[in-house]
Protein backbone atom coordinates (compact mmCIF):
# COMPACT_ATOMS: atom_id res chain seq x y z
CA UNK A 1 0.00 0.00 0.00
CA UNK A 2 0.87 3.55 -0.78
CA UNK A 3 3.08 5.70 1.88
CA UNK A 4 1.11 7.77 3.91
CA UNK A 5 2.50 12.01 2.90
CA UNK A 6 3.72 14.03 5.82
CA UNK A 7 4.18 16.62 3.62
CA UNK A 8 1.91 19.86 4.11
CA UNK A 9 -0.46 20.26 1.03
CA UNK A 10 2.32 23.34 0.58
CA UNK A 11 5.31 21.07 -0.10
CA UNK A 12 3.54 18.42 -2.25
CA UNK A 13 5.42 18.08 -5.81
CA UNK A 14 2.95 19.14 -8.37
CA UNK A 15 4.12 17.17 -10.99
CA UNK A 16 2.87 14.11 -8.31
CA UNK A 17 0.23 15.77 -5.90
CA UNK A 18 -2.15 13.16 -5.92
CA UNK A 19 0.07 10.58 -4.69
CA UNK A 20 1.46 12.76 -1.96
CA UNK A 21 -1.69 13.46 -0.64
CA UNK A 22 -2.11 12.82 2.80
CA UNK A 23 -3.97 9.61 3.45
CA UNK A 24 -7.22 11.26 5.11
CA UNK A 25 -8.07 12.27 1.52
CA UNK A 26 -7.37 9.02 -0.04
CA UNK A 27 -11.33 8.13 0.53
CA UNK A 28 -12.59 11.51 -0.52
CA UNK A 29 -14.43 11.05 -3.57
CA UNK A 30 -12.32 13.01 -6.52
CA UNK A 31 -15.68 15.02 -7.45
CA UNK A 32 -14.81 16.97 -3.33
CA UNK A 33 -11.75 17.46 -3.97
CA UNK A 34 -10.19 20.90 -5.24
CA UNK A 35 -8.51 20.03 -8.88
CA UNK A 36 -6.49 22.57 -10.95
CA UNK A 37 -7.66 22.30 -14.24
CA UNK A 38 -6.83 23.61 -18.15
CA UNK A 39 -9.16 25.82 -20.23
CA UNK A 40 -8.49 25.14 -23.72
CA UNK A 41 -5.78 23.13 -23.22
CA UNK A 42 -4.40 22.54 -26.70
CA UNK A 43 -3.84 26.30 -28.05
CA UNK A 44 -0.38 26.28 -27.27
CA UNK A 45 0.12 25.19 -31.20
CA UNK A 46 -2.46 26.87 -32.93
CA UNK A 47 -1.59 26.86 -37.18
CA UNK A 48 -0.11 30.29 -37.67
CA UNK A 49 -0.36 29.23 -41.26
CA UNK A 50 -2.61 31.99 -43.17
CA UNK A 51 -4.28 29.07 -45.19
CA UNK A 52 -5.33 27.53 -42.17
CA UNK A 53 -9.33 28.43 -41.92
CA UNK A 54 -10.72 29.86 -39.01
CA UNK A 55 -13.39 27.99 -37.28
CA UNK A 56 -16.79 28.78 -38.84
CA UNK A 57 -18.07 28.90 -35.75
CA UNK A 58 -16.76 31.93 -35.04
CA UNK A 59 -18.86 35.72 -35.52
CA UNK A 60 -19.49 36.25 -38.99
CA UNK A 61 -17.84 39.32 -39.22
CA UNK A 62 -14.74 37.83 -37.56
CA UNK A 63 -14.90 35.41 -41.06
CA UNK A 64 -15.69 38.08 -42.79
CA UNK A 65 -12.59 40.41 -41.98
CA UNK A 66 -10.23 37.13 -41.83
CA UNK A 67 -11.11 36.46 -45.45
CA UNK A 68 -10.52 39.94 -47.21
CA UNK A 69 -8.16 41.43 -44.00
CA UNK A 70 -6.28 38.28 -43.32
CA UNK A 71 -2.98 40.10 -42.83
CA UNK A 72 -4.26 42.61 -40.69
CA UNK A 73 -7.28 40.32 -38.80
CA UNK A 74 -4.64 37.16 -37.93
CA UNK A 75 -2.31 38.45 -35.62
CA UNK A 76 -5.25 39.52 -33.40
CA UNK A 77 -7.09 36.00 -33.51
CA UNK A 78 -3.56 34.53 -32.49
CA UNK A 79 -3.05 37.09 -29.29
CA UNK A 80 -6.83 36.22 -28.28
CA UNK A 81 -7.11 32.44 -29.18
CA UNK A 82 -3.58 31.37 -27.80
CA UNK A 83 -4.93 30.12 -23.79
CA UNK A 84 -2.00 28.16 -23.02
CA UNK A 85 1.44 28.29 -23.27
CA UNK A 86 2.75 25.15 -22.09
CA UNK A 87 2.96 22.12 -23.69
CA UNK A 88 0.24 19.38 -22.83
CA UNK A 89 3.19 16.74 -20.35
CA UNK A 90 4.39 20.33 -18.59
CA UNK A 91 0.71 21.46 -18.07
CA UNK A 92 0.55 17.91 -16.37
CA UNK A 93 3.79 18.55 -14.14
CA UNK A 94 2.40 22.00 -13.36
CA UNK A 95 -0.33 20.49 -11.50
CA UNK A 96 -3.46 20.26 -14.02
CA UNK A 97 -5.27 17.10 -13.55
CA UNK A 98 -8.75 18.50 -15.85
CA UNK A 99 -8.01 18.99 -19.50
CA UNK A 100 -10.95 20.77 -21.92
CA UNK A 101 -10.39 19.17 -24.87
CA UNK A 102 -12.22 20.70 -27.83
CA UNK A 103 -12.25 18.32 -31.54
CA UNK A 104 -12.40 19.56 -34.41
CA UNK A 105 -12.24 17.99 -37.84
CA UNK A 106 -10.63 20.18 -40.61
CA UNK A 107 -13.39 21.51 -43.21
CA UNK A 108 -11.83 20.45 -46.42
CA UNK A 109 -9.24 17.88 -44.83
CA UNK A 110 -9.90 14.04 -47.00
CA UNK A 111 -7.93 12.18 -43.94
CA UNK A 112 -9.86 11.18 -41.24
CA UNK A 113 -7.46 13.25 -38.46
CA UNK A 114 -8.64 15.34 -35.79
CA UNK A 115 -7.27 18.59 -34.23
CA UNK A 116 -8.39 20.94 -31.07
CA UNK A 117 -9.10 23.96 -32.19
CA UNK A 118 -10.36 27.72 -30.65
CA UNK A 119 -10.68 30.24 -33.19
CA UNK A 120 -8.32 28.62 -35.14
CA UNK A 121 -6.80 24.45 -35.85
CA UNK A 122 -3.70 23.67 -34.02
CA UNK A 123 -0.91 21.74 -36.00
CA UNK A 124 -0.97 18.63 -33.61
CA UNK A 125 -3.37 15.59 -33.81
CA UNK A 126 -5.75 14.52 -31.40
CA UNK A 127 -3.63 11.52 -31.75
CA UNK A 128 -0.50 12.96 -30.62
CA UNK A 129 -1.82 14.88 -28.12
CA UNK A 130 -3.30 11.75 -26.51
CA UNK A 131 -0.19 9.47 -26.56
CA UNK A 132 1.53 12.51 -25.07
CA UNK A 133 -0.48 12.32 -21.84
CA UNK A 134 -0.28 8.25 -21.87
CA UNK A 135 3.47 8.34 -21.62
CA UNK A 136 2.96 10.77 -18.44
CA UNK A 137 0.42 8.87 -17.12
CA UNK A 138 3.14 5.86 -17.27
CA UNK A 139 5.63 8.06 -15.79
CA UNK A 140 3.72 8.70 -13.12
CA UNK A 141 1.17 6.36 -12.26
CA UNK A 142 -0.81 7.48 -9.05
CA UNK A 143 -1.72 10.52 -10.94
CA UNK A 144 -5.29 10.55 -11.97
CA UNK A 145 -6.77 12.55 -15.19
CA UNK A 146 -10.27 14.01 -16.48
CA UNK A 147 -10.10 14.57 -19.88
CA UNK A 148 -13.44 16.44 -21.22
CA UNK A 149 -13.95 15.75 -25.29
CA UNK A 150 -16.38 18.44 -26.14
CA UNK A 151 -17.38 20.31 -29.37
CA UNK A 152 -16.84 18.11 -31.79
CA UNK A 153 -16.56 20.71 -34.87
CA UNK A 154 -16.88 18.78 -37.95
CA UNK A 155 -17.59 15.47 -36.84
CA UNK A 156 -20.30 12.91 -38.16
CA UNK A 157 -20.47 9.58 -36.50
CA UNK A 158 -17.63 8.34 -38.18
CA UNK A 159 -15.41 10.20 -36.69
CA UNK A 160 -17.01 9.81 -33.38
CA UNK A 161 -16.21 6.33 -33.93
CA UNK A 162 -12.81 6.59 -34.63
CA UNK A 163 -12.01 9.14 -31.95
CA UNK A 164 -13.15 6.73 -29.30
CA UNK A 165 -10.70 3.49 -30.94
CA UNK A 166 -8.29 6.09 -30.66
CA UNK A 167 -8.77 7.07 -27.01
CA UNK A 168 -9.33 2.95 -26.38
CA UNK A 169 -6.22 1.99 -28.17
CA UNK A 170 -3.94 4.42 -26.26
CA UNK A 171 -5.25 4.16 -22.57
CA UNK A 172 -6.31 0.70 -22.75
CA UNK A 173 -6.49 -0.62 -19.10
CA UNK A 174 -6.38 2.84 -17.74
CA UNK A 175 -9.88 3.71 -19.22
CA UNK A 176 -11.92 4.25 -15.86
CA UNK A 177 -15.25 2.76 -16.26
CA UNK A 178 -18.59 5.01 -15.23
CA UNK A 179 -19.48 2.82 -12.13
CA UNK A 180 -16.57 2.88 -10.53
CA UNK A 181 -15.93 4.70 -7.32
CA UNK A 182 -14.03 7.62 -7.84
CA UNK A 183 -11.37 7.67 -4.78
CA UNK A 184 -7.76 7.79 -5.59
CA UNK A 185 -7.72 4.39 -3.04
CA UNK A 186 -10.01 2.44 -5.34
CA UNK A 187 -8.46 4.22 -8.65
CA UNK A 188 -4.98 3.62 -7.43
CA UNK A 189 -5.55 -0.43 -6.73
CA UNK A 190 -7.83 -0.67 -10.59
CA UNK A 191 -4.97 1.03 -11.49
CA UNK A 192 -6.99 2.82 -13.47
CA UNK A 193 -5.76 6.75 -14.47
CA UNK A 194 -8.56 8.24 -16.90
CA UNK A 195 -11.50 9.74 -16.38
CA UNK A 196 -12.97 10.50 -20.40
CA UNK A 197 -16.27 13.36 -19.94
CA UNK A 198 -17.69 12.82 -23.44
CA UNK A 199 -19.88 16.05 -24.26
CA UNK A 200 -22.43 13.91 -26.51
CA UNK A 201 -25.13 11.42 -26.74
CA UNK A 202 -23.00 8.45 -28.03
CA UNK A 203 -21.51 8.70 -24.40
CA UNK A 204 -24.75 7.38 -22.62
CA UNK A 205 -24.19 3.36 -24.76
CA UNK A 206 -20.60 3.30 -23.68
CA UNK A 207 -19.54 2.06 -20.29
CA UNK A 208 -16.06 4.18 -20.55
CA UNK A 209 -17.44 7.50 -21.17
CA UNK A 210 -18.79 9.70 -18.08
CA UNK A 211 -21.10 12.37 -18.93
CA UNK A 212 -20.43 16.06 -20.14
CA UNK A 213 -18.97 17.71 -16.81
CA UNK A 214 -20.77 20.56 -16.36
CA UNK A 215 -18.77 24.08 -16.87
CA UNK A 216 -19.43 27.44 -15.27
CA UNK A 217 -18.18 29.91 -16.90
CA UNK A 218 -19.27 33.44 -16.95
CA UNK A 219 -19.42 35.71 -20.62
CA UNK A 220 -17.27 38.62 -18.27
CA UNK A 221 -14.10 40.55 -18.95
CA UNK A 222 -13.97 41.92 -15.81
CA UNK A 223 -12.84 39.87 -12.92
CA UNK A 224 -15.13 41.11 -10.01
CA UNK A 225 -18.54 40.16 -12.79
CA UNK A 226 -16.81 36.98 -13.07
CA UNK A 227 -16.50 36.39 -9.09
CA UNK A 228 -20.18 38.13 -8.86
CA UNK A 229 -21.42 35.21 -11.22
CA UNK A 230 -19.83 32.71 -9.53
CA UNK A 231 -21.11 33.89 -5.99
CA UNK A 232 -24.86 33.82 -7.04
CA UNK A 233 -24.34 30.22 -8.68
CA UNK A 234 -23.06 28.79 -5.52
CA UNK A 235 -26.07 30.48 -3.30
CA UNK A 236 -28.15 27.37 -5.69
CA UNK A 237 -25.77 24.50 -4.85
CA UNK A 238 -23.44 22.20 -6.45
CA UNK A 239 -23.74 19.65 -8.67
CA UNK A 240 -23.54 16.57 -7.52
CA UNK A 241 -20.45 14.69 -9.52
CA UNK A 242 -17.93 16.52 -11.49
CA UNK A 243 -17.97 20.18 -11.85
CA UNK A 244 -15.82 23.04 -13.29
CA UNK A 245 -15.61 26.42 -12.54
CA UNK A 246 -13.98 28.37 -15.05
CA UNK A 247 -12.01 31.13 -13.88
CA UNK A 248 -11.24 32.42 -17.73
CA UNK A 249 -12.70 35.62 -18.75
CA UNK A 250 -14.04 36.21 -22.27
CA UNK A 251 -13.50 39.17 -24.71
CA UNK A 252 -15.51 40.58 -26.61
CA UNK A 253 -15.09 42.34 -30.27
CA UNK A 254 -15.85 45.71 -28.37
CA UNK A 255 -12.95 44.56 -25.97
CA UNK A 256 -10.55 43.89 -28.11
CA UNK A 257 -11.17 46.71 -30.39
CA UNK A 258 -10.55 49.33 -27.73
CA UNK A 259 -7.28 47.43 -26.54
CA UNK A 260 -5.33 46.75 -30.02
CA UNK A 261 -2.54 46.17 -28.66
CA UNK A 262 -3.38 43.84 -25.91
CA UNK A 263 -3.39 40.30 -25.80
CA UNK A 264 -5.53 37.47 -23.51
CA UNK A 265 -2.43 37.25 -21.44
CA UNK A 266 -2.48 40.70 -20.79
CA UNK A 267 -6.13 40.82 -19.78
CA UNK A 268 -5.52 37.19 -17.28
CA UNK A 269 -2.13 38.72 -16.08
CA UNK A 270 -3.80 41.62 -14.89
CA UNK A 271 -6.82 40.16 -13.76
CA UNK A 272 -5.27 37.06 -11.99
CA UNK A 273 -4.08 38.34 -8.27
CA UNK A 274 -8.08 39.60 -7.66
CA UNK A 275 -9.34 35.86 -9.04
CA UNK A 276 -7.08 34.06 -6.96
CA UNK A 277 -7.94 35.91 -4.11
CA UNK A 278 -11.41 34.61 -4.43
CA UNK A 279 -9.98 30.84 -5.26
CA UNK A 280 -8.07 30.93 -2.11
CA UNK A 281 -11.07 31.60 -0.25
CA UNK A 282 -13.27 28.56 -1.74
CA UNK A 283 -13.49 25.24 -0.19
CA UNK A 284 -13.52 21.74 -1.42
CA UNK A 285 -16.26 19.15 -0.57
CA UNK A 286 -19.97 18.36 -0.64
CA UNK A 287 -21.76 21.24 1.32
CA UNK A 288 -22.89 24.00 -0.51
CA UNK A 289 -21.42 26.67 -2.21
CA UNK A 290 -18.07 24.18 -2.57
CA UNK A 291 -15.87 24.24 -5.33
CA UNK A 292 -14.66 21.09 -7.43
CA UNK A 293 -12.25 21.50 -10.63
CA UNK A 294 -10.98 25.36 -11.22
CA UNK A 295 -10.06 25.72 -14.30
CA UNK A 296 -7.64 28.88 -15.64
CA UNK A 297 -5.78 30.11 -18.29
CA UNK A 298 -1.84 30.39 -18.43
CA UNK A 299 -1.87 27.76 -15.75
CA UNK A 300 1.96 28.13 -15.06
CA UNK A 301 1.01 31.64 -14.10
CA UNK A 302 1.38 33.23 -10.49
CA UNK A 303 1.12 29.86 -8.65
CA UNK A 304 -2.59 28.82 -10.32
CA UNK A 305 -2.12 25.05 -9.70
CA UNK A 306 -0.59 25.23 -5.88
CA UNK A 307 -3.13 27.64 -4.79
CA UNK A 308 -6.05 25.48 -6.10
CA UNK A 309 -4.48 22.01 -4.83
CA UNK A 310 -3.80 23.66 -1.38
CA UNK A 311 -7.42 24.32 -1.09
CA UNK A 312 -7.43 20.33 0.07
CA UNK A 313 -5.87 21.36 3.09
CA UNK A 314 -9.56 22.59 4.28
CA UNK A 315 -10.81 19.12 4.09
CA UNK A 316 -8.37 17.84 6.57
CA UNK A 317 -9.77 20.20 9.63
Amino acid sequence: MSECSELSLKELPMESWMSHLPCALWDTPLYHLAIPGSHNAITYCLDMNDRSPVDPMQPDMLQKLDKYMKPLIRPFVYKWAITQEVTIKQQLDCGVRYCDLRIAHRPNDHSSDLYFYHGVYTTLTVETILMEIKEWLDAHPKEVVILSFSHFLGLNQELHIRLLATIRSTFTSKLCPKTEVLTLQNLWALGYQVIVSYEHNISSSHSDLWPHIPYWWANKCKAEALIEEFEERKQHGRPGGFFVTGINLTEDLKYICTHPTESLKDLVMATYPALLAWVREQTPGSKLGSLNIIAGDFITERHFAPTVVMLNEKLLK
